[in-house]
């Protein structure tokens, strides 16, 4: 019998998530605490799942445009509009299955093999991945503890070659929980103007952030309120998803705002991946985006709750960690107990302590020895995991945790 057939060296090298590596081992355990994962703990607002039931009870299930229903667009669009500043036209929202298959679309029509794309580091694991996947080359960028982890003009300069196609930015920032600036962000356009690349801009957590606003580089794009000098032409696809905002994962429901002039590119390569996205989820989405806003706010709520109560324990125990201002995510310096492999740290805190956290170097190698801890569940059980945590007696508070 023949061998099985091979496959490509960048389908083969996609790298394990080790989010998910983590996370799947901690599911086995019995009475672990999971601490890996940003999963909403609150159930859906009953509406939403009352718009979903509807749509199968009419038998509602049939495809839909590539682009996704009309009244849906119009809603995204009109959201990215409230919280951004920026006028986006229905037409310019580009309904996605999840964050996850819009990131891959948006690559999928902007990079060929061989070219780069700069993402940053620590950064989602997906970004390196997806690129990978496509065949382009992932090229980090650093978020040192040093500069708060905050990107830096010059350091993306150095990195840009003849090959570079787009820049990645996330704010607020999974896993760090930090946000960009109003003028750190307007940098950042401008610099992309300069060099000629495009922006993915990943905005799932923007409903979520902490005494500082929510600055969506789209503000500073071509046609936005605040364009920077020499913007000819829009080039910041921003991307949205309903998943963190109103707790629905599963359902894989989210957006692209592109520049004008995108639509039947996309089209086409939609059809070429998923066609559409499921109907069902559509519906409940747009009763999501219009009905009553309260699962945001509360939700918004418990999260500050959870981060005061998480530092409140690290504090105790001397742990250093990034001051959260946005997102979900505590990020915490645990190199005094990693020994240098945070990845093995977190298997055997597993094993020995029952709690699960998802190591740093799943976010890029500036996370060697820094874990991300999920704020989004119960108080109770997050403030039990963390107080498992091996203290550092002695060392003194790191400025970036101030």
């Amino acid at each position: 019998m023949s061998a099985m057939p091979s496959t490509p060296a960048h389908v083969a090298n996609v790298p394990v998530n080790q989010i998910r590596e983590i996370t799947q081992a901690a599911w086995a355990v019995p009475g672990a605490i999971v601490l890996s994962i940003g999963e909403p703990a609150f159930p859906v607002a009953p509406h939403v799942l009352e718009a979903g039931m509807a749509a199968l009870e009419r038998d509602d299930t049939n495809y839909t445009p590539n682009a996704g229903i009309a009244e849906v667009r119009a809603a995204f669009a009109q959201r990215f509009s409230q919280l951004s500043g920026v006028a986006a036209d229905p037409h310019r929202a580009y309904v996605v299955a999840g964050a996850q298959q819009g990131l891959h679309l948006a690559l999928s029509t902007l990079i060929a093999p061989g070219d780069e794309v700069l993402i940053p580091d620590p950064g989602y694991p997906t970004f390196a991945m997806t690129v990978g996947l496509l065949g382009g080359v992932p090229v980090p960028y650093p978020l040192a503890p040093q500069h708060g982890f905050q990107p830096r003009i010059e350091d993306l300069r150095r990195l840009v070659t003849a090959r570079t196609r787009v820049l990645m930015l996330n704010s607020p920032s999974n896993p760090l929980g930090s946000v960009f600036d109003h003028d750190l962000t307007r940098d950042l356009v401008r610099f992309a103007h300069e060099q000629d690349l495009w922006i993915i801009s990943d905005e799932c957590y923007e409903a979520f952030t902490y005494d500082v606003p929510h600055v969506s580089p789209a503000r500073f794009d071509a046609g936005g309120p605040e364009a920077v000098q020499g913007a000819a032409a829009a080039r910041v696809i921003t991307s949205l998803t309903l998943s963190k905002t109103y707790g629905l994962t599963g359902l894989r429901i989210g957006a692209l705002i592109t520049p004008p002039g995108m639509e039947a590119l996309l089209d086409n390569v939609m059809e070429a991946s998923v066609s559409c996205v499921s109907a069902t989820s559509q519906y409940a989405g747009l009763a999501a985006l219009r009905g009553p806003q309260d699962y945001v706010s509360t939700a918004l709520a418990h999260y500050r709750l959870n981060r005061d109560a998480a530092t409140a324990v690290l504090d105790a125990q001397g742990i250093d960690y990034l001051d959260a201002k946005g997102a979900f995510y505590l990020w915490a310096d645990l190199s005094h107990a990693t020994g240098g492999d945070v990845r093995a740290w977190t298997r055997n805190f597993l094993a020995e302590r029952g709690v699960a956290l998802a190591p740093g170097t799943a976010f890029g190698a500036m996370g060697e020895g820094w874990v991300r801890i999920a704020l989004c569940g119960d108080t109770d059980e997050l403030v039990e995991g963390l107080s498992r945590l091996p203290a550092a007696p002695g060392r003194a508070v790191n400025p970036v945790s101030r």
